[in-house]
């Protein structure tokens, strides 16, 4: 247990290390560039297309101001946390007039990700973001987070342990591409902390074992104000169904990184959103200040999984128009790098997943005060909520079918 200890500290320490500037970002990845075009694999049905700094942390500076200026986000109070890394466990004392959110999330090498083919810094990044999406559908501030991560026995060195010989050790680093273990685990929390310093979370322990392969779990925690937290469950009929943003775009994003071309900067801007997804802390955050929405959560596993939950525990059904839904845009560049597999964007928008939108419902009167919210030019209508409880799709014609949950299921059989 010492040994697990110590070992969350030095990633804390790694964490807090890993906000640099953003020179030194860019530079890093570039040097992911080469390694990432040859990481391509023909084991892209492992992934369905649906899917820890010291007290101080995040950094000040203007660069920390800059970014909390523009997204709203608060740093976390030093003052909730008496205790943090270092004992058996963290001590919390939060103000009386606050309540608190708690989330957990895995994120898995060979379903979640594949350590050849994805970033080691997206890796990073992804899983403390996708972890944090679920505090944001609710309406919360994020303010700390635990880290449990598993790391295959080659990591020993890198981690800076030393095994019984040498020989415990193996020497194919393949599995890595052209990165050694050490260089994959420093650009993994390079990842992490750049994604924490955006969100404004604060590591406060963890733990760390051995595993046969990567593993990632993170329990996020967030602060909201008594009475203005986000459910799914309170979703009336004639309300109206919003998602922010588009859909589809994590689903593309993988389809092209699955191809080798995470490190190619022409299809930056369309990998982005599955290898660095950003999420709307400000919107939910506002929505359930303002008392606007009558339900939330956020899109991680498909529109037409996530929409049947929502109305499920609302006890209510959907009306959703396909032509209204915000799907993405496929370039003719990058159809033609996708060759024979020819993708529908509103295929991708019911059913790919990871776009981590929030999808929320709200009532007639209260939509012009959406007007205010932010990020509203973003914020698409695409249905309204009904009596019944069938979820139906309407399709370009007006045609009616059941629109069935499509998006990801790890249990599924591939």
């Amino acid at each position: 247990m010492e040994r697990e200890s110590q070992l969350v500290e030095k990633i804390a320490r790694a964490l807090s290390a890993g906000a640099t500037s953003k020179s030194s970002m860019k530079r890093d990845e570039r040097d992911l560039s080469a390694a990432t075009k040859r990481g391509a694999t023909a084991r892209s049905r492992a992934i369905n297309s649906s899917r820890l700094s010291s007290q101080e942390w995040p950094p000040s500076g203007r660069r920390e101001r800059s970014f909390r200026s523009q997204h709203h986000v608060g740093p976390a109070d030093p003052s909730a946390l008496r205790l943090g890394i270092g004992d058996d466990a963290a001590i919390l004392a939060p103000a009386g007039r606050s309540e608190w959110v708690i989330t957990c999330d895995a994120f898995l090498e060979g379903v979640h990700f594949l350590a050849k083919t994805h970033p080691a810094d997206s890796v990073g990044y992804k899983s403390l973001v996708r972890a944090t999406s679920d505090l944001a559908a609710m309406g919360a501030t994020p303010r700390f987070f635990l880290l449990t991560l598993a790391l295959p026995l080659k990591f020993s060195g890198a981690i800076g342990f030393r095994q019984g010989t040498a020989s415990a050790v193996p020497k194919n680093q393949n599995r890595f591409g052209a990165l050694a273990p050490e260089v994959w685990l420093k650009k993994f929390l390079h990842g992490m902390a750049r994604a924490a310093c955006e969100l404004g979370i604060t590591i406060i322990g963890g733990d760390t074992t051995k595993g046969d392969r990567i593993f990632i779990s993170i329990t996020a925690l967030g602060e909201i104000a008594p009475g203005c937290a986000l459910t799914r469950s309170g979703a009336n009929p004639g309300d109206l169904v919003y998602v922010g943003g588009k859909v589809g775009r994590a689903a593309l994003g993988l389809e092209l990184v699955l191809r080798g071309l995470a490190g190619d900067r022409r299809y930056r801007g369309l990998t982005q959103p599955h290898l660095y997804p950003k999420i709307r802390v400000a919107l939910g955050s506002w929505l359930g200040r303002h008392h606007i929405a009558s339900s939330a959560m956020d899109i991680s596993d498909g529109l037409s999984t996530d929409i049947g939950r929502l109305c499920g525990a609302s006890q209510v059904g959907a009306k959703i128009y396909a032509d209204k839904i915000p799907s993405v845009v496929i370039p003719a560049a990058a159809a033609q790098k996708l060759g024979k597999r020819k993708l529908d964007p509103l295929q991708l928008a019911l059913h790919g997943g990871e776009d981590y939108e929030l999808l929320f419902t709200i009532p007639p009167s209260q939509v012009k005060k959406l007007r205010n919210a932010p990020g509203a030019s973003e914020l698409t209508a695409i249905g309204e909520v009904t009596r019944n409880k069938r979820i139906v799709l309407v399709s370009h014609d007006s045609s009616h079918a059941p629109l069935r949950p499509g998006g990801w299921d790890p249990f599924r059989a591939s």
